[in-house]
């Protein structure tokens, strides 16, 4: 499969969508994670929908409901779809929560929310998905396996420690269920982080 100028339109999109944007605990530019989705997506077999659906899969969630229209308009609805399932809120619904209670109390919503869909969400989702979990799990594993960073690496997230394995480690029963085919990896990287921590 080749690549067309519409995934390079993508990468564009994402990097200036995100420009302001680290990722959690580090200096790490964004993008380099939405590429490692948009990778992992073609190693395991992805068409450039959903390569480009992996470059923009935060979009929504961490830079404004607005970008979905503009998604829409520019990459098509397979793409956008693919967007929008792979999303457990937006840059507006998440900040509606304002102290650490309220805070948790979301996430444990949003999530439970989204591994519930799961079981029924399209192959497309199932893929962008199951990249996104597994190129997060694998940070979260190099973190642990960091000497400057350790067991500090869960600090980075909303509920710690525990609320993380537990939301990996539905994740990845989920998708082992479904066959989707990343699973047996990210199967692999939850015992990691769970061995990690024991």
């Amino acid at each position: 499969m080749m690549l067309t100028e519409r995934f390079t339109q993508a990468v564009d999109y994402a990097r200036e969508a995100h420009a302001s944007q680290t990722r959690k605990g580090t200096d790490v530019p964004y993008i380099a994670h939405l590429l490692g989705v948009a990778s992992l997506v073609l190693d395991y077999g992805g068409d450039e929908d959903q390569a480009i659906a992996a470059l923009l899969h935060d979009t929504v969630e961490d830079q404004g409901t607005h970008h979905e229209a503009l998604i829409r308009r520019q990459f098509g609805d397979r793409v956008a779809d693919i967007v929008m399932a792979c999303s457990d809120g937006s840059l507006e619904s998440k900040a509606a929560a304002v102290t650490p209670e309220a805070k948790r109390r979301d996430w444990h919503e949003r999530k439970r929310a989204y591994i519930d869909h799961l079981p029924s969400a399209s192959d497309d989702v199932l893929l962008v998905s199951g990249c996104d979990k597994l190129h997060n799990a694998r940070g979260v594993v190099s973190g642990l396996n960091d000497p400057a960073v350790g067991m500090t690496v869960f600090d980075r997230f909303t509920t710690g420690r525990e609320g993380t394995i537990w939301y990996y480690g539905e994740i990845a029963r989920v998708l082992a269920e479904r066959g989707a085919p990343m699973a047996k990896e990210l199967q692999g990287v939850v015992r990691e982080m769970q061995r990690g921590v024991a």
